[in-house]
């Protein structure tokens, strides 16, 4: 990347369009920039999750999450590029089904809470829903659009912040909040 990212203060937004990276510039309404907003917002989300305590094999997959959603965020930039694949997919099944697999089945819907890091990994679930229809809003107004496989990734993705708030809960000692009639 050399110095690259040397110059932040471009001043070449000013005029209310941003650059995407095969060099074009669209307006920074576009539903491109905006779902390339939720991607990085989500990925703030997990990087404030991951100062809270948690299991060592949880604050990994987190972080390479949080290196998935820079990729998602570069292939959103490039319209027609592909850099998340069916492994990235595979990875995440395969997270869903151990951490799942260690948690007591739901026998009522739970509310956002519990622990902090639970909070904010359902605060994290939330913004990755937006991220998701801000993707298929841009796959249906653009014939570029995007590939299947980011739609399918923060999909399940959200699925996966929501077993790791259940996972956080009970790493701090405490049951989830159960949602009352």
């Amino acid at each position: 990347m050399g110095n690259r990212l040397s110059k932040i203060a471009t001043r070449t937004g000013d005029d209310g369009t941003t650059g995407l990276g095969d060099g074009s510039r669209v307006s920074k309404d576009d539903a491109r920039i905006a779902a390339i907003g939720d991607v990085d917002e989500l990925n703030s989300c997990i990087g404030v999750l991951l100062y809270e305590p948690m299991p060592s094999d949880v604050r990994d997959a987190l972080t390479q999450i949080q290196n998935d959603l820079f990729d998602l965020g570069g292939e959103l930039s490039i319209p027609g590029h592909s850099m998340i694949q069916n492994s990235h997919l595979a990875r995440l099944d395969a997270w869903l089904a151990e951490y799942n697999a260690t948690l007591p089945p739901l026998k009522e819907f739970i509310l956002p809470g519990g622990s902090r890091a639970a909070a904010l990994a359902h605060v994290a679930r939330t913004v990755c829903r937006r991220a998701e229809r801000a993707i298929v809003a841009l796959g249906r107004a653009e014939s570029a659009g995007v590939h299947e496989v980011p739609r399918r990734y923060v999909n399940r993705l959200s699925d996966l912040l929501f077993i790791l708030a259940r996972i956080a809960n009970r790493a701090d000692g405490r049951a989830d909040v159960t949602w009352k009639r």
